[in-house]
């Protein structure tokens, strides 16, 4: 694909809200991880900025939603395609449609995906919201979160960013206590409340 295909792509990919590593940029686009920083960079000159999770599960993601072209690929395509691989001898040509076959398939399914309902218990979608808010005004908040080794505690969190993981929503986000960057789970945010003192996100990202 050429340059542009390839940064829609990226930009489509991560306008869904859902999180990328650079590895799985790399292996959608079929490209080098380096050259997927540099299409980070080539982005943001354009004005498109992409936010970087830092920590074991980190990655790109568009904090807002953007306006971006669509490259309208159907299953008409697909049908064309396969038509074309069956009466094509060439094998170095047979193969290039074929990997051009997977790519609109993946595209399709990534459209798919993106307008399923991710979140569907009405607990977790306040959360989302207050969270949310919470991002967009740079409020700190105190969440009771239960954790999978330690059980509940209460937390102050500065909330930074929304990202999907295997299908669930994830808050990025600057622990107080523990002067660090960590991932909260959504779903296992059981309390919450949005506090009246704010922070500067600039410091932190500058920290970390």
């Amino acid at each position: 694909m050429s340059k542009l295909s390839n940064l829609l792509m990226m930009v489509e990919l991560l306008n869904s809200g859902r999180k990328y590593s650079i590895q799985e940029l790399s292996k959608y686009l079929e490209v080098s991880e380096r050259m997927i920083r540099e299409y980070k960079i080539f982005l943001e000159e354009a004005g498109i900025y992409i936010d970087t999770i830092r920590g074991p599960y980190g990655g790109y993601i568009l904090r807002k939603d953007i306006n971006i072209p669509t490259l309208n690929l159907n299953d008409i395509d697909i049908t064309t395609i396969k038509k074309s691989i069956q009466n094509i001898e060439d094998i170095e040509l047979k193969e290039n449609l074929k990997n051009l076959e997977n790519k609109i398939n993946s595209n399709l399914l990534h459209i798919e995906n993106k307008n399923k309902k991710i979140i569907n218990e009405n607990q977790e979608l306040k959360v989302y919201n207050a969270l949310s808010k919470a991002i967009k005004y740079n409020f700190k908040v105190k969440i009771k979160y239960h954790n999978l080794k330690h059980g509940e505690s209460i937390r102050i969190i500065y909330p930074l960013g929304m990202y999907l993981f295997q299908n669930e929503w994830w808050c990025s986000s600057y622990w107080e206590e523990k002067d660090d960057m960590r991932q909260f789970h959504i779903k296992r945010i059981l309390e919450y409340e949005i506090m009246d003192s704010t922070f500067d996100p600039k410091k932190i990202n500058i920290k970390f």
